[in-house]
């Protein structure tokens, strides 16, 4: 029964994994379940985003089998499966591992990779041999179980989309080398490509070691002097073993992201669609793998709840056919869309903790398309919040909240009652 789980519930497969630091590490995922109020949830990690069309079936097939038959996507390009079965975790498990999708019980929670979306599409670097190799020396390593779930690396493209997402370990593409950056720091050393998916892992495995005293679950968590320490420990390291890190530089990490616009990119290399409030129907799931089989075999699941196809459109009218097809199911397809850059978590009647059903209030508000994302909370967790600058609404007993969010900086809050008329007008002022 549901009622007897606890929060987050270990599957009969996830035994000899690692134990979570203090028992406060209950992020979700496939061998550990979330109790929900809508059923239990489980959160597949999708490093880099990148699934084959094969993979996507698995996902949808895990979805109709066992929960409600949609597939949410997160802010970082994970999966969650929603209205689980309590008692699913083992065949669920055993599912996604015949598909590839787990290929260590014991690091499938570690596994979370966010990657440019649209690398080696429009001439950028393509950064696929990063992501098969840091995945796999994460699996690899048994120090790197220990990471928590939310422990995120970042492998950006040079765009600086991704390096703006506050990952605790960021490779950038720069010439034929690549930066480190270490958490949010704003100084970052030179390394050579081929060593990147090295350096990456050792530095988390010098934040473990640095976080055993403080107990810290990200790079961010670490008292200042530890952190600047972590950095230092890692080039030295490389310096030591290969010769291999450079001076460090001054590369300000960028404070907002900019996702992929949806529509047409590369002459066109690919397409992208946003998904509202990143919730996929069985029916939109299938067109999407659907026209990945049709034109290149691969879906990238983006950090801002979107998804690029990548593939072979031989003519402009290819893609547009495509698109076409993707509007017509309910996704946003251009970037004039009422629906572009509105987010939401899960809310009431799925979450106990929230005080509203901010996705209904979220659809009741859309309207002219605003300047700033918007994303609305149920409560003051907060959760999938986008990173940058962004409109932040959290229900209250009351009514709601808005600020204009800068990176660490929020502006004083207005208070809204719960008028619909009063509380849109509200979001659009603030998003203007």
């Amino acid at each position: 029964m549901l009622a007897a789980m606890p929060d987050s519930a270990p599957s009969p497969l996830s035994a000899g994994g690692p134990a979570l630091r203090g028992g406060g590490d209950a992020c979700p995922g496939t061998l550990r379940l979330h109790r929900a109020d809508d059923g239990a949830l489980a959160r597949v990690r999708v490093p880099g985003g990148v699934l084959s069309a094969d993979r996507a079936d698995a996902l949808l097939a895990a979805a109709e089998r066992f929960g409600d038959g949609e597939l949410h996507l997160t802010s970082r390009g994970n999966v969650q499966l929603r209205g689980l079965d309590a008692a699913c975790g083992g065949a669920l498990a055993e599912l996604l591992t015949a598909a590839g999708l787990l290929p260590s019980a014991a690091h499938e929670r570690a596994r979370n990779i966010v990657a440019s979306p649209l690398a080696g599409l429009d001439g950028s670097p393509a950064l696929s041999g990063w992501l098969s190799e840091l995945d796999g020396l994460v699996c690899g390593s048994a120090a790197a179980a220990s990471l928590s779930g939310r422990f995120l690396f970042a492998l950006d493209d040079g765009r600086s989309d991704v390096d703006a997402l506050g990952a605790d370990v960021t490779l950038i593409a720069a010439g034929d080398g690549c930066l480190l950056r270490i958490g949010a720091e704003d100084e970052v050393f030179r390394i050579p490509a081929g060593d990147g998916p090295r350096a990456a892992l050792l530095a988390a495995g010098t934040f473990l070691r640095a976080a055993r005293d403080s107990g810290a679950w990200r790079v961010k968590d670490l008292p200042d002097e530890v952190r600047a320490a972590v950095g230092a420990d890692v080039r030295a390291e490389l310096v030591r073993t290969a010769g291999a890190a450079g001076p460090a530089v001054r590369r300000p990490r960028p404070r907002t992201a900019t996702p992929p616009a949806p529509g047409p990119h590369g002459s066109p290399d690919a397409i992208s669609v946003d998904v509202p409030l990143g919730r996929l129907t069985p029916a939109q799931w299938r067109l999407l793998t659907k026209t990945a089989r049709r034109h290149g075999d691969e879906l990238r699941l983006t950090p801002w709840r979107g998804i690029v196809v990548p593939g072979a459109f031989r003519r402009p009218k290819d893609a547009a056919d495509a698109l076409g097809a993707l509007a017509a199911a309910g996704l946003i397809t251009a970037p004039d869309s009422p629906w572009a850059g509105v987010g939401a978590c899960i809310g009431h009647p799925g979450c106990a903790k929230s005080l509203s059903d901010v996705r209904a209030e979220a659809g009741a508000a859309v309207g002219p398309v605003g300047r700033l994302p918007v994303y609305w909370s149920g409560c003051e967790r907060r959760c999938g919040h986008p990173h940058g600058e962004w409109i932040d609404v959290v229900a209250t007993p009351d009514g709601h909240r808005v600020a204009h969010v800068r990176g660490e900086h929020r502006d004083p809050r207005a208070a809204v009652r719960n008028d619909p008329a009063e509380l849109a007008a509200a979001v659009a002022a603030a998003r203007a």
